[in-house]
């Protein structure tokens, strides 16, 4: 599991390690793929956790949700559902990918 966050913001310890684990996540593939274990990673764009419930002021989910073309952050199932899609042989041919659910925040 890796985070947007540690593509866009100048937090070098945090964006260094993010790019390492992208890195990691290609090499595994790579290196496993033989053996028909897969490996991919999952870039959560912002979700509605206890975690980021101190933080998410809601001046600052309102600049959040208007940046996301679809309009609202996420939940944490709507994650989930994500890794349970790549645990599952339904990405049987899914290796060294990179899944970005962050409501299309990046796309534009």
């Amino acid at each position: 599991m890796s985070a947007l966050v540690g593509f866009a913001r100048a937090q070098d310890a945090y964006t260094a390690a993010k790019g390492a684990l992208v890195s990691l996540t290609k090499s595994l593939a790579i290196q496993f793929a033989r053996d028909r274990i897969r490996c991919n990673i999952i870039h959560p764009g912002i979700v509605d956790t206890p975690l980021q419930a101190p933080y998410l002021t809601e001046a600052l989910r309102r600049e959040f949700e208007a940046g996301i073309p679809l309009g609202r952050i996420a939940h944490p199932r709507e994650i989930a559902s994500v890794a349970l899609f790549l645990a599952s042989d339904d990405s049987s041919f899914m290796t060294g990918a990179e899944l970005v659910v962050d409501g299309g925040f990046t796309a534009g």
